[in-house]
């Protein structure tokens, strides 16, 4: 029999559609053609994209030049633009403001055929250390409130461009799901005392059955009410409500987990398109009691069609647990 699952956070409703027990190999994916050709991401190609922010190397170089490591660029065609004022205003009953902002691609590394999932370790220490290092930067302009960081990852999840990178948005207002998030675990704080996220933590290791992976610091969990087939959450297990809290001992862990959940959905349904965001409290927001960073995977495996849309249910056909399980038992 199907089962409705509320999410505890968000008081979101979910399908879990049992009777449709979807298998990995159930799942269609679409690996879309490669395109080749031209790529403006790839190394020796620095002058087709704007002028670097940020960039790592292991070696001296100038500026917008071979021998990078990562480089962090704005967007040559952005959602948002970083000149000008907000100039906040209303239309009668309707309210509005200059699109005021930031939009920069993480270009993860200078090889056009490395995938994320895949990156040797340093290279994907460096993609985390970055997202840091550009939080902490844009949170010096007072008119941003949120840096939405996310990942597109296959055709299907968005992704325009083959070459590994990711993207960060800087906003000036706070996303609709970081303010339901944050409403929805002080709710909780307020009636136990307690972050609903080391909760779900303590629970999870207790009942084991949704575990995908875990170390000192790190655990990777299926959550109990997930939109999607395979879709994972990455919590710390000491509460931290800042994403740039972390220490180098946590980084070097947050990217072994990381890398590890990727490889085992890869090997689970090869080439499954994904979008993974990060959670993180606002910024120059003070330490929060009631909330806790992470990270959301969410691989683009269902279609999202009338009903969901209408309703704002998601009918996944793979229980999390039968998921958590498929994902613990993938060889790697």
């Amino acid at each position: 029999m199907p089962e409705l699952r509320k999410d505890p956070i968000l008081g979101r409703w979910i399908i879990i559609a049992k009777e449709r027990g979807k298998r990995p190999t159930d799942f269609i994916v679409d690996r879309g053609d490669v395109k080749g050709g031209f790529c403006p991401l790839c190394s020796g190609n620095e002058k087709t994209t704007p002028a670097e922010v940020l960039s790592y190397s292991s070696q001296e170089r100038s500026p917008n030049s071979p021998g990078w490591d990562l480089r962090v660029v704005p967007n040559k065609y952005p959602a948002l633009v970083i000149e000008g004022n907000l100039d906040k205003m209303g239309e009668g009953l309707y309210d509005k403001m200059n699109g005021i902002g930031a939009h920069e691609v993480i270009i993860e590394t200078p090889r056009h055929d490395e995938v994320f999932a895949y990156l040797p370790q340093n290279r994907m220490l460096n993609v985390l250390h970055a997202y840091r290092d550009r939080l902490i930067d844009l949170a010096h302009d007072p008119r941003f409130r949120y840096v939405m960081v996310f990942k597109n990852h296959g055709k299907a999840a968005g992704a325009s461009l083959e070459h590994s990178h990711s993207q960060l948005i800087a906003l000036p207002i706070l996303p609709r799901m970081i303010v339901s998030e944050l409403q929805g675990s002080k709710i909780y704080y307020k009636y136990k005392e307690r972050c609903i996220f080391c909760d779900i933590i303590y629970q999870e290791l207790k009942e084991k059955s949704r575990i995908v992976c875990e170390n000192e610091e790190f655990l990777v969990i299926t959550p109990f009410a997930p939109r999607s087939p395979f879709e994972m959450w990455v919590l710390p297990k000491r509460h931290s409500s800042a994403y740039i809290s972390m220490n180098d001992n946590q980084f070097t862990l947050l990217t072994a987990i990381f890398s590890e959940c990727l490889r085992r959905l890869d090997k689970c349904i090869a080439n499954a398109p994904y979008n993974f965001v990060l959670h993180t409290s606002p910024l120059r927001s003070q330490p929060l009691d009631h909330f806790h960073w992470h990270f959301e995977i969410v691989p683009k495996l269902t279609q999202i069609a009338g009903f969901e849309w209408g309703s704002g249910f998601y009918i996944n056909p793979t229980p999390p647990e039968d998921a958590a399980k498929y994902l613990r038992e993938a060889e790697l």
